[in-house]
C-alpha cells in the first residue's frame, strides 16, 4: 500500500495517476477522510483568530458532512444527468477522490500567519477546485475537462443553496421569538 504521506503530495500536485489509483483502491477511504479531516484542522488553525478553538471542531465537523454531501451531489449528477458513454462509477470512488483532492487544504495552517490569512485561503481555494476537477474527470472516466468543471459548478450551485436554506432555517429558529 501506497505511504499515506506520498499520496497526500501527488494529490496535492494533481497527479492524475493518483486519482485513479485511490479510485480503484477501496482501503483507501480512511485516507481520504483523514485528509478531509487534517485539511479542516488546517482550516480551523488557520483562522483561529476569527473562530477560536470552537471554530476547529466545528470546522472539522462541517467539512466531513460537506465532503459527503458534495460528494453525493457530484455522483448524482455525473452519473445521471450528466454522464458519457464510458461513464461507470459508484459513490465510494467520489468519496475517495473527492477526499484527496481536499490535501491543497493543508496549506490553510499558513493563514494563522498575520497579514496572510486571505491570500492563503484564496490559493488554496483555487488549488483545491483543480484538484476537484481532475478527481470528478478521473472517478466519472471523463474524456472531457469541460464536463467535470460543469458537474463542479453545479453540484457547488446546488450545495450552496441548501447550506444557505439550512442556515436561513437554523437562524431563524435561534432568534427568540
Amino acid at each position: 500500500m501506497t505511504s499515506f504521506k506520498d499520496r497526500v503530495i501527488r494529490a496535492a500536485k494533481i497527479d492524475v495517476h493518483l486519482y485513479e489509483e485511490v479510485e480503484a483502491d477501496t482501503g483507501a477511504m480512511g485516507q481520504a477522510m483523514g485528509i478531509v479531516v487534517l485539511s479542516s484542522i488546517a482550516a480551523g488553525v488557520g483562522s483561529i483568530a476569527r473562530g477560536g478553538l470552537g471554530g476547529i471542531l466545528i470546522g472539522t465537523l462541517a467539512a466531513l458532512i460537506g465532503w459527503y454531501v458534495w460528494a453525493y451531489l457530484t455522483y448524482f449528477i455525473g452519473t445521471k444527468f450528466l454522464p458519457e458513454p464510458q461513464t461507470k462509477a459508484d459513490f465510494g470512488e467520489l468519496l475517495r477522490t473527492i477526499g484527496f483532492s481536499s490535501s491543497p487544504g493543508l496549506i490553510r495552517v499558513l493563514g494563522i500567519i498575520p497579514g496572510l490569512g486571505g491570500m492563503v485561503f484564496l490559493a488554496a481555494s483555487i488549488w483545491m477546485l483543480v484538484a476537484m476537477v481532475v478527481a470528478v474527470r478521473q472517478a466519472l472516466d471523463y474524456k472531457s475537462t469541460l464536463r467535470a468543471i460543469g458537474v463542479c459548478v453545479i453540484g457547488w450551485i446546488i450545495q450552496t443553496l441548501i447550506l444557505v436554506l439550512l442556515f436561513s432555517i437554523l437562524g431563524g429558529a435561534a432568534e427568540p421569538g
